[in-house]
């Protein structure tokens, strides 16, 4: 989706459980110095409404998946990193902290179908993926008011979608009155924002979850 002149918006992506989540990625993959044979990327996650919790990550690039990639510059692997990393959010393996050290996350073939050649994190139903898109377009329009992509290869890859499916189904939220539907873009209606503490709920259980394993795991 082209920018908008004069605008820097954040660009939000939440995850299944309902964290709303901006990534600062610092591109191209470099070769590691420790003489491994992997790519590391640094990045931070953060989470936006929380009052600064963030997730510093070094994003570990295997030789296997390394070989199935045009290049390590973000314009051909950013989409597969910010799922993979979603999708650890999803699995509880990132804490959120104030501060913290840098967190190694695997991006491996765990993530990649070498038999059909793509990239593979999970099917979801269509409940899932409606659920996702009123996130999107509810945390996006809270955090950084913008028309919001819904037609973005990186959510239909995160969910095994189509960019026309998740459109449809933008569709059916658009004649129930909670999204305005402009070509692939969305806004958000007042019905949609009425319902803050619906999504903020979310948000914080998705995050308590987090918080109880990594507190468990500290004894």
């Amino acid at each position: 989706m082209p920018e908008i002149p004069g605008q820097q918006a954040t660009k939000i992506y939440p995850t299944l459980t309902g964290l709303p989540l901006s990534f600062q990625l610092d591109w191209p993959f470099h070769k590691s110095t420790s003489g491994a044979d992997f790519w590391v990327l640094h990045g931070d996650i953060r989470l936006e409404n929380s009052g600064g919790l963030h997730a510093p990550v070094a994003v570990n690039l295997s030789a296997t998946v390394r070989e199935t990639l045009p290049s390590l510059e973000g314009k051909d692997v950013e989409a597969p990193v910010i799922n993979a990393l979603r999708k650890q959010v999803d699995r509880r393996q990132v804490e959120f902290v104030k501060s913290g050290k840098l967190v190694p996350v695997h991006f491996s073939s765990r993530f990649y179908d070498f038999k059909n050649k793509k990239w593979i994190f999970g099917k979801t139903t269509d409940e899932d993926i409606t659920r996702l898109l009123l996130r999107k377009v509810y945390w996006q329009t809270l955090i950084s008011p913008t028309p919001v992509w819904l037609a973005d290869p990186t959510e239909a890859l995160y969910v095994e979608s189509t960019a026309g499916h998740l459109l449809a189904l933008a569709a059916k939220l658009k004649e129930d009155g909670l999204i305005t539907l402009q070509g692939e873009s969305a806004s958000a209606n007042a019905a949609l924002m009425a319902q803050k503490e619906k999504f903020e709920a979310e948000m914080q259980a998705a995050l308590s979850e987090i918080e109880k394993k990594y507190a468990f795991e500290r004894g």
